[in-house]
């Protein structure tokens, strides 16, 4: 009761805050804009909509008129005003995700609807270089805890998109996958690469700074690894830092996206880094290249140094796809996995429900398809995985099978 009392009043919070900018945002309405800051507000607020997978606001003369998406997902914006002072812009944020899964298998069969994610929260934008933003993650197929944790809750600032400092609870992308917000993904699950290689907690207490000096684009931070709770941590572990620097050449190779970037991840070894997984060094090169026809893919090699009980694993992914409209889109994906002793490596999301054990050799061929309703923010994907995994300990990790997952993914 006391950890969903602790997630209610951060939301409370933010409510309390964007209230009090927004009585001010009144009394400060007629007063001057500088130019430099309302032009860094204009950059600022278009990363903000680049991130959210929003479409580029067009000029009044060659606008669009409004889709029934447009109309419906406007719902979700509950203020704005460009030339507000104070408060420019409010939005109820989140995501719903829905699957239906069933895997066959030679060691036991599954099948079962689950709620993937359900996420709520609120994203205000402040004085023009300020964003607030908090959401908390629940699950209301169990009703206790219906609360399951506070994901993002920060504060960043940024007056252009060269920089931007964020403190607080926010993401740690690395790795392909990892590196890609649940809302845009391919694939309708993560790679196991990133199952094991990245920090499937996600969020993270910490202090990051971002931005793009074209043609490079970059991200530092400085995160609490552990020990983990529902909402900040007990801060009781070690340091995790990220240094992720890439290189956009997309206008020499006349393409959509391409975006060569390479990860390094380090941490104190500490046994109360729940936050995190336990390797103390990972490096990742990955990939993002789409063409402006039809055709992209995405890959990533990663390898990481483990300790204490935990071995060195390595592995590599693939994942091609083919646009064969504006909406439909078919995906493929290989990953290899290897450790260097028994055990290193972990199944992913539903295989483990069938076979909790872990192994030392992963391969995974992944066949799907996405049809895109509202671009991310509302789509249907569905796809099937085959999947082996070698266990040279012969305790309880060998796995060969199949599943089949569709789902429905809606965010806002």
């Amino acid at each position: 009761m006391r950890t969903t009392s602790r997630g209610l009043l951060c939301l409370t919070l933010i409510v309390s805050v964007v209230g009090a900018a927004h009585v001010g945002a009144q009394l400060a309405a007629g007063a001057a804009v500088e130019a430099e800051i309302a032009a860094g507000w204009d950059l600022a607020r278009r990363s903000d909509a680049a991130r959210e997978g929003e479409p580029a606001q067009e000029s009044s003369a060659g606008a669009k008129p409004a889709s029934v998406y447009d109309r419906i997902w406007k719902f979700f914006e509950w203020y704005r005003n460009d030339s507000n002072r104070v408060l420019q812009r409010l939005r109820f944020s989140g995501r719903y995700q829905h699957d239906y899964s069933t895997l066959e298998s030679d060691q036991g069969d599954s099948s079962e609807w689950n709620v993937r994610r359900m996420r709520m929260g609120l994203r205000a934008n402040l004085f023009r270089t300020i964003t607030l933003h908090g959401e908390v993650d629940l699950n209301p197929q169990e009703a206790d805890p219906v609360y399951v944790r506070l994901t993002d809750m920060y504060v960043e600032w940024s007056r252009s998109d060269r920089l931007a400092v964020t403190v607080g609870k926010q993401s740690f992308p690395f790795t392909a996958d990892g590196a890609t917000s649940s809302r845009e993904l391919l694939a309708i699950d993560r790679s196991n690469l990133t199952n094991n290689l990245w920090f499937p907690q996600e969020y993270l207490p910490g202090v990051t700074a971002s931005g793009s000096l074209s043609p490079w684009v970059y991200h530092v931070g400085l995160y609490s690894a552990g020990k983990r709770n529902r909402e900040f941590g007990e801060f009781t572990g070690g340091v995790a830092t990220l240094g992720s620097l890439g290189y956009d050449f997309a206008k020499v190779a006349g393409a959509k996206e391409a975006l060569l970037a390479v990860n390094y991840v380090y941490q104190d070894p500490d046994p109360d880094n729940t936050f995190t997984q336990p390797f103390q060094h990972i490096v990742s090169v990955n990939l993002r290249f789409e063409t402006n026809r039809w055709w992209g893919i995405r890959s990533d090699l990663s390898m990481a140094s483990g300790y204490f009980s935990q071995s060195d694993v390595w592995g590599v992914m693939a994942m091609p796809y083919v646009n064969a409209t504006g909406k439909l889109q078919f995906v493929g994906r290989y990953t290899f996995l290897d450790s260097e002793d028994p055990n290193g490596i972990e199944l992913g999301t539903y295989e483990d429900r069938v076979v909790p054990g872990r192994g030392d050799r992963y391969h995974e061929l992944y066949l799907g398809s996405n049809y895109y309703f509202y671009a991310h923010r509302l789509k249907l994907q569905t796809g099937v995985q085959f999947a082996d995994m070698r266990d040279l300990a012969n305790d309880g990790g060998i796995y060969s099978g199949v599943w089949w997952t569709t789902g429905v993914r809606v965010g806002w």
